[in-house]
């Protein structure tokens, strides 16, 4: 699939060029050839400024066909070493009318900037829209050249605006000047086409090259539209660009076109690219900043998301589903805890179309988010210095190293750490004080629940931590079978001790190959703990710390883990509510999906790391729900503990009764201790809500045949004229 990677003359039409009403094409015609006779000019010093005109002699020039490089392969002309290289090549446009579309097809190596008739209508990699850079500049970064291992050159559609206005009838110039990365760069190269949209039959140019792909065109979305613009800047890893960004977002639900103003945001952000493993993928996600004209934070409350400054762009590539963060992250605060609020959108990128994304919150201290205390410069004792504080175990892919290790080494590691670090305050921004607290708290929990009164009411574990929050955290990261669970993008924060103090996991983070999305260690299997990780990955570097097998052997929190999963079932995490979610963020998606896939191509393709290729969209939804449904039964008959109340209201009892045996294989029998002479309603639920039995009884005693039903948590209610009351009962 080639790129779309369009930049213009003037910034305040780029957001406007895709948005143009555009007649039909009919067929493409190529116009100009890598291999046409070109004049080029080596830049060794400055070329008249003339140089882009149709009217510049160019006599003095060489002459030579293209492409123009080093002779490495993909050159048909050899020129010296050098920073730049300027071409020009004229070409005659019989009938501008039928010309609807044109694009620039350019394989570079390093950086180039081209116009059509002294006007911009691309660039890379070097300087900003509208400026000419000098002949002994080099390019920002370096760019390998793609048409020599069998890739595609890099595609640009032209600004139809500046197209319509600058194309002549008669002759025309197309230059070019491309530029290095250094001097002593060991290759150069510049190959470059010019093709055109033809709105009728007619064909007075030349058939396309065999690679040769017509733009993909976007005008409009069910979904929020981001635009972005980095003005010929190519977004970094590990520093920020400055760009700017406008969102279409109209409300109640209607339509939202590339010809709408931007109504949601428009101004300025920063910007770079983001992620570890993801980055290999041709679709990126973006860390980015909201500013100000001056370039100050701007706080702005974003397609319904509270005001803040710090957003991400998440790209989903390899979840084929593109919604795995976004379910998660709704289940996440189906449990009543904070976790980011997402957007899906569409995104164009330089005028670029780049398909599905997700706007989302990025992880902050901050009322609307991780509510806790602001440590400033003078919280070094007492009370203040106790909070706030985010740490995260993760990789170290944000320039910085780990802050501490655990000094307890992970359940079956050999030499593996679990190592932290500082998110909040950040690893230059805290103060030794505080980051000697913060670590000589976590540790002493770590030590507490090592110990062998770790269960004790005032020396054990709890002293120190949420425990309900370590409860919800394994439940999010199981019910996902999160391989990344626990051990990489894994969140824990402290408030003061006067806000109580104790450490709380979270907030959730990094779903997208969870929901058996993912072929090792075990991930796609709907069965087994993701904590087991150390165990199905020994000798992993990233290994999942002790805790989680520790707690465990605490036997009120196993049983408090059992009684918050078994409530979560019955309303938040019931599996009907969960499949209707996913087929409600599906069917959101029906469009844009079809847009994005075409975009990326990969729905037949593995893609790191997938467990299943779906071939379609509709696979790749089944697939998710599919597994999600096998998870939640295993769920059901392996979490651990025993819980006396599941959390059903009774307002008042039917009757007293009790069920047997339990869990069982296949019968159960109801007994009753009170006399009836009204009919007790008898309904057996299965854990996803649907009614699998109900009888009508007057007699003390009954039997119910679950044989014929699945392994699994079952709920028998009875209902009189009194009330109703319920019991659970298990099916091996």
């Amino acid at each position: 699939m080639t790129k779309l990677n369009q930049t213009f003359f003037l910034v305040s039409i780029l957001f406007s060029a895709i948005s143009l009403p555009a007649q039909q094409v009919n067929h493409w015609e190529t116009a100009v050839f890598e291999t046409d006779i070109w004049r080029y000019f080596v830049g060794t010093t400055e070329p008249d400024t003339n140089w882009r005109k149709v009217s510049f002699n160019d006599a003095s020039w060489s002459s030579g066909p293209g492409g123009f490089g080093y002779g490495d392969g993909d050159d048909n002309t050899v020129i010296p070493n050098t920073v730049s290289v300027y071409l020009r090549r004229t070409f005659n446009i019989v009938d501008t009318s039928k010309i609807d579309q044109a694009v620039l097809d350019i394989d570079y190596d390093d950086a180039f900037v081209a116009y059509l008739n002294n006007v911009e209508i691309a660039r890379s990699n070097i300087g900003s829209v509208g400026d000419h850079p000098a002949f002994n500049q080099v390019a920002a970064t370096l760019h390998e050249a793609q048409m020599y291992q069998a890739g595609n050159p890099d595609q640009f559609l032209i600004n139809r605006q500046v197209l319509k206005a600058n194309l002549l009838p008669g002759n025309n110039v197309l230059s070019v000047q491309v530029h290095n990365e250094n001097i002593s760069s060991s290759d150069l190269s510049s190959r470059v086409f010019l093709s055109l949209g033809i709105n009728d039959a007619s064909t007075s140019y030349s058939p396309t090259p065999t690679w040769f792909q017509p733009p993909f065109l976007f005008n409009s979305s069910n979904l929020p539209i981001v635009v972005i613009n980095t003005n010929g800047q190519t977004i970094p890893d590990g520093s920020r660009i400055v760009a700017d960004m406008g969102i279409i977002y109209n409300p109640n639900g209607a339509r939202n076109y590339l010809t709408d103003p931007f109504n949601e945001y428009n101004n300025k952000i920063s910007i770079e690219t983001r992620g570890s493993s993801s980055q290999m993928f041709p679709k990126k996600s973006y860390s980015l900043e909201t500013q100000d004209s001056l370039g100050n934070n701007n706080n702005v409350a974003i397609m319904d998301m509270p005001s803040e400054n710090d957003w991400v762009l998440y790209a989903p590539y390899s979840d084929k589903s593109l919604i795995r963060n976004v379910l998660t992250y709704h289940l996440g605060e189906k449990t009543g805890r904070y976790a980011p609020r997402t957007k899906l959108c569409e995104v164009v990128l330089n005028n670029e179309y780049m398909g599905v994304y997700v706007f989302t919150e990025k992880i902050k201290r901050d009322k609307g988010r991780v509510d806790i205390a602001k440590l400033d410069l003078d919280d070094l004792a007492g009370d203040s210095l106790t909070g706030g504080y985010i740490v995260k175990i993760d990789k170290t892919t944000g320039g910085f190293g780990y802050d501490w290790f655990s000094p307890f080494a992970p359940p079956n590691a050999g030499s593996q750490q679990v190592g932290f670090q500082f998110h909040y305050p950040d690893q230059i921004d805290i103060l030794p004080q505080q980051a000697t607290y913060i670590e000589n708290y976590i540790t002493s929990f770590e030590t507490a629940l090592d110990g062998p009164n770790f269960t004790d009411t005032t020396l054990g574990y709890r002293n120190y931590i949420d425990v309900l929050s370590f409860i919800d955290f394994f439940i999010i990261n199981e019910i996902t079978r999160n391989v990344d669970g626990y051990r990489l993008s894994t969140y824990l924060y402290k408030d003061k001790d006067s806000k109580g103090g104790k450490i709380t996991m979270g907030p959730i983070w990094d779903f997208n190959i969870a929901l058996g999305n993912i072929n090792y260690c075990d991930g796609s299997l709907a069965t087994g703990w993701a904590t087991d990780f150390n165990y199905t990955c020994p000798g992993d570097n990233y290994l999942i710390p002790f805790w989680w097998d520790k707690l465990l052997q605490d036997t009120t929190y196993a049983n408090q883990l059992r009684c918050r999963w078994e409530n979560l079932r019955l309303n938040e995490l019931h599996l009907d509510t969960i499949l209707n979610y996913v087929d409600d963020l599906a069917l959101l998606l029906d469009e844009s999906q079809q847009r994005n896939f075409q975009r990326w191509d990969i729905l037949n393709t593995y893609v790191w790391p997938n467990n299943y290729i779906g071939g379609n969209y509709p696979n790749e939804i089944s697939y998710l729900k599919n597994w999600i449904t096998n998870r939640i039964d295993w769920i059901d008959l392996n979490i651990p503990g025993n819980c006396y109340n599941v959390g059903v209201e009774e307002p008042e009892l039917a009757s007293d009764f009790s069920v047997y045996p339990n869990p069982t294989s296949s019968l159960i029998y109801l007994s009753f201790s009170d006399y009836q002479q009204q009919d007790r309603r008898i309904k057996v639920i299965d854990g996803r809500g649907r009614e699998v039995q109900e009888l009508i009884t007057r007699s003390s005693g009954l039997t119910i045949d679950l044989s014929a039903q699945p392994g699994g948590l079952y709920f028998v209610e009875v209902i009189t004229a009194k009330g109703r009351s319920v019991k659970k009962v298990l099916k091996q």
